[in-house]
């Protein structure tokens, strides 16, 4: 069974930039797409049962009321990060234990409040995303702030937490039994997953032979490329569905459709990742 890692979190890769900067109307496509991601796993909250909140996910040991906490935790670190407060959030919400790593941080977290359902924990979830999109919004997007164990834009981390709230949206979808249609929201994710490669390949201690190309089919049909300055050596095709999921680990790329050309082909599928 494919391990399923339950706390994504995702660096901005140093010198892994794209063509241009951020533009007004990037950033207001991030926020809008974010809004969306919101609205479709409010629309799921508000229909679930008592005993929903109670039904097992496929992120180990976690059920939905655990998954939609680790959210609205995450949400809460992520204005904080915003306001300049990333230490003292993480502090609060740890109780101060000190951590080994983001998945022992976050475990923590989640043990500390774990117990809560319903409404009460829907409205902080709610609550917390609201007031994230305000501050990622009236913020400079240039703006870098603390993340996890490194320091990002507020660009990139409002596309952190569009990518973390769609695949926790899957994650409590699936629970419920419920199929949700990709949407044109993953171009954004997808993105992500390819300005990334250069951690993905550093945290693992590995080099890329080379600058990498996706070209990607959206969901309506459409293509995706996401290119780097200087020629490709590797070029990585397909569904940018079956990218994004690889990337979250929710799905083996073995079990894709996914293909690709070039020294980095299988390097690629096995590291990509829109968290850290």
């Amino acid at each position: 069974m494919l391990a399923v890692a339950r706390t994504p979190h995702v660096f901005e890769a140093a010198g892994a930039g794209a063509p241009g900067g951020a533009t007004v109307s990037a950033v207001d496509s991030i926020l809008a797409a974010l809004a969306q991601q919101h609205g479709e796993l409010g629309a799921l909250l508000a229909e679930m049962s008592e005993a929903d909140w109670r039904r097992d996910t496929r992120c180990e040991g976690w059920v939905v009321a655990d998954v939609v906490l680790h959210l609205a935790q995450t949400d809460e670190l992520a204005l904080a990060s915003a306001e300049g407060d990333y230490a003292g959030a993480v502090a609060r919400l740890t109780g101060g234990r000190p951590a080994t790593s983001v998945d022992d941080s976050v475990a923590t977290m989640v043990e500390r409040e774990r117990g809560q359902t319903g409404p009460p924990l829907r409205d902080r979830w709610n609550t917390g995303a609201a007031a994230l999109r305000d501050a990622l919004g009236s913020g400079d997007a240039h703006r870098r702030v603390q993340w996890v164990a490194g320091q990002l834009s507020l660009r990139t981390l409002a596309t952190t937490r569009l990518a973390e709230s769609w695949i926790h949206t899957g994650d409590i979808a699936g629970a419920l039994d419920i199929r949700l249609a990709p949407t044109d929201r993953l171009q954004h994710i997808a993105r992500l997953a390819w300005r990334t490669l250069p951690y993905a390949f550093a945290r693992s201690g590995r080099e890329l032979a080379g600058p990498v190309a996706f070209e990607l089919r959206g969901p309506a049909g459409d293509r995706w490329e996401f290119r780097p300055d200087t020629e490709p050596v590797t070029v990585i095709r397909g569904e940018a569905a079956e990218l994004c999921l690889v990337a979250a680990r929710r799905a083996d790329p073995t079990a894709t459709s996914l293909t690709g050309e070039g020294p980095d082909v299988a390097a690629v599928l096995e590291l990509v990742r829109t968290y850290a």
